[in-house]
């Protein structure tokens, strides 16, 4: 008896055929998915810094190093040159105002010296001679004066008897005449005789004068001379600690040649390095924050150095209120310089997003925490740990804040738990 066979209405060949068509629309649709719109890259949460952006106090503040300093350094320099004969101390010494450092040689000017004084000897030993001379000159002419005088005096008594006898018819004109003449020329050699006494005092006074004057420069560049080789000698100029003494015996030093410092220990600065970006926003007064063996303390800058050197300049700050103990000339603190006063501000946390994107975009993570996608923001200041942001995020998003090294150049990333 002949039997109906059933047809099979999904049939192997139908289900392959199926599969094939529903197979190629996956690959074009999956084709056309990934090779237009946004590019994707999936991601692994745990290597990613997600961050939220969030509201609070912001101070603008930069990362800067000083290094502690003396407050006041005094520098020692040759103020002749010579050989290093004798150090009396070593670097890093305390040094009391006056106290010898270290003796310098120059026969040069040692020789100097004893020319000198010698001119200065033979000056005061003209000066003196010629004292004598002129003494004695005005000694002889007050004899001579003496005598004059006396004949003076003789002459005008024999002169006026000689007038009366005369008138009295008793001796003849010519005796009269001789008298009268003898009398007139003493009056005039005593006359003479006074006036040259005075123009030799004069002369004698300028002469003299003229000596002590030549005496007294003389005597000045020996005092001068006497300075410059006691300036081989060199001393501390104020009570110090003396640092970087760079002398040897048997060293030669030219004039002018620095050979150490002498920091006075009164109290420190901090001299500070600054990238030359910021110059035009640093003023005296600013104030800068450091800690020290678990103790903050504050600084303030008092001094500006606007010599641009390497791309940076630098600064001096003076420690306000209390310095900290066991602090040391040399030593290195990380500061905190504040550019700003304290405002509230949308903190952004730092990371190496900021490498990539220079702070003009952010992947921003979606509400559902599986993607993060770019935009753009506009960030302000910074501070060690935050940027400003001033558009492109509001307060509660989420943020991939690590580097972007791998992935710079994607739209949206997709975040694989």
């Amino acid at each position: 008896m002949d039997r109906v066979i059933e047809k099979k209405t999904w049939s192997r060949k139908r289900i392959l055929t199926i599969v094939g068509i529903v197979g190629i629309v996956a690959l074009i649709g999956a084709s056309y998915y990934l090779t237009s719109g946004k590019s994707r890259l999936n991601v692994d949460s745990e290597r990613i810094t997600i961050s939220e952006v969030k509201s609070g106090p912001f101070k603008e503040f930069i990362p800067v190093n000083g290094v502690v300093l003396p407050i006041t350094t005094i520098y020692l320099d040759a103020l002749e040159g010579g050989r290093v004969e004798q150090k009396f101390v070593e670097d890093g010494a305390i040094m009391k105002k006056d106290q010898p450092i270290l003796r310098l040689s120059n026969t040069d000017l040692e020789l100097s010296l004893v020319n000198q004084q010698t001119a200065v000897y033979n000056l005061l030993t003209q000066m003196q001679i010629s004292q004598n001379a002129s003494q004695q000159n005005t000694v002889n002419r007050m004899n001579q004066l003496t005598d004059v005088n006396s004949q003076l005096k003789e002459a005008e008594r024999i002169y006026k008897l000689n007038k009366s006898l005369y008138e009295q018819k008793v001796i003849g004109g010519q005796e009269f005449k001789q008298s009268e003449n003898n009398y007139y020329y003493l009056l005039e050699k005593k006359r003479l005789s006074e006036q040259i006494m005075k123009q030799d005092s004069v002369s004698g006074h300028q002469q003299l004068k003229q000596a002590e004057q030549s005496y007294k420069g003389s005597q000045e560049a020996l005092n001068v001379m006497q300075k410059k080789v006691g300036d081989l000698i060199v001393r501390a100029p104020v009570d110090g600690q003396l640092t970087s003494l760079d002398a040897e015996i048997g060293q030669s030093k030219n004039k002018g040649e620095r050979l150490g410092q002498l920091d006075i220990l009164s109290g420190f600065k901090v001299r500070v390095d600054i990238d030359e970006h910021y110059i035009s926003r640093i003023y005296n007064g600013l104030m800068g924050e450091f800690t020290f063996a678990g103790k903050q303390y504050k600084l303030k800058i008092t001094k500006i150095y606007t010599q641009v050197t390497n791309g940076r300049f630098q600064v001096d700050m003076e420690f306000v209120g209390e310095v900290p103990q066991g602090i040391r000339r040399g030593q290195t603190l990380q500061i905190g310089l504040a550019l700003s006063d304290e405002i509230t501000a949308l903190l952004l946390p730092k990371g190496g997003f900021y490498q990539k994107t220079g702070g003009n975009w952010i992947f921003k993570v979606a509400d559902n925490g599986k993607t993060a996608y770019k935009v753009d923001i506009q960030l302000g200041m910074q501070s060690p740990d935050y940027y400003q942001v001033l558009q492109g995020l509001k307060a509660g998003d989420k943020v991939v804040t690590s580097s972007y090294e791998n992935y710079e150049n994607m739209e949206e990333l997709v975040i694989k738990n």
